[in-house]
């Protein structure tokens, strides 16, 4: 999958994603800044944000780390702040920057990017990789129905994540949680879009359209990236994009 960011300065963010432990690459020809980690590409273009990622349809983005000490003492020594407290419930125990969330059996921690990029770390003891994508993290006032469409748009495999709502595609978990306030889209903000990989572009659009769904530049060729293009928007202002050819290359 790919996410792509607004940003106010490419030198930030290009420190904070590669403290991270990601790296620098270059797809085909395109001139695009882009941060390669082992399961996500994150396309950087310069253009300052309108706001973070909190407000809007994606709350924040989280990584699986084997070891959350270390990342967090990494990113807090590079001057990032770690806003875990901020971030969890009052009556969920944070200690030294780190909380241990009962029922995912799992220990978490937040930190705000540059920009006001919200991610979230949660160990995950054992993977062959030292930082991987793990999941989206949506904020909806309709969590059933956004679940519900991207279940029927996608495919993803209905299920929960300790106590959130979630859904399964290839290589990420989709997780949401309630909001009373409405939320903002996310064009124009911090993390501008998401981005899936599909295979059959063409067809899957057609299916889009068939399904009453308005498809933005259908199928069009971006031959610096060697791939195909869509855009749709979920009812929340999500924006995606949809690639066929992209993947991870570097």
């Amino acid at each position: 999958m790919h996410l792509h960011l607004n940003v106010s300065s490419l030198d930030r963010h290009q420190k904070f994603w590669t403290l991270l432990g990601g790296t620098i690459v270059r797809i085909g020809t395109s001139p695009a800044e882009i941060v390669k980690f082992p399961n996500v590409l994150i396309f950087m273009t310069p253009r300052a944000p309108t706001g973070g990622t909190k407000g809007t349809s994606v709350n924040h983005i989280a990584f699986a780390v084997p070891n959350i000490r270390a990342m967090v003492d990494t990113v807090k020594a590079g001057g990032y702040p770690i806003v875990t407290r901020g971030e969890l419930p009052a009556a969920q125990e944070v200690e030294d920057d780190l909380a241990y969330i009962a029922n995912q059996q799992n220990t978490v921690a937040f930190v705000m990017g540059p920009d006001d990029t919200k991610v979230e770390f949660i160990e995950v003891k054992g993977p062959a990789t030292s930082i991987a994508m793990h999941h989206i993290h949506f904020a909806s006032p309709q969590v059933d129905e956004m679940r519900a469409w991207y279940v029927k748009v996608f495919g993803a495999k209905p299920g929960m994540r300790g106590s959130f709502q979630s859904a399964d595609l290839p290589g990420v978990n989709l997780s949401w949680s309630p909001t009373i306030a409405g939320v903002d889209g996310t064009e124009g903000r911090a993390l501008d879009r998401v981005g899936f990989e599909v295979k059959d572009l063409e067809n899957f659009c057609q299916t889009l359209e068939d399904m009453g769904f308005t498809v933005e530049r259908p199928c069009t060729k971006v031959p610096a990236l060697n791939t195909s293009i869509a855009f749709i928007r979920d009812p929340w202002g999500t924006c995606i994009e949809l690639t066929d050819g992209l993947g991870l290359r570097s």
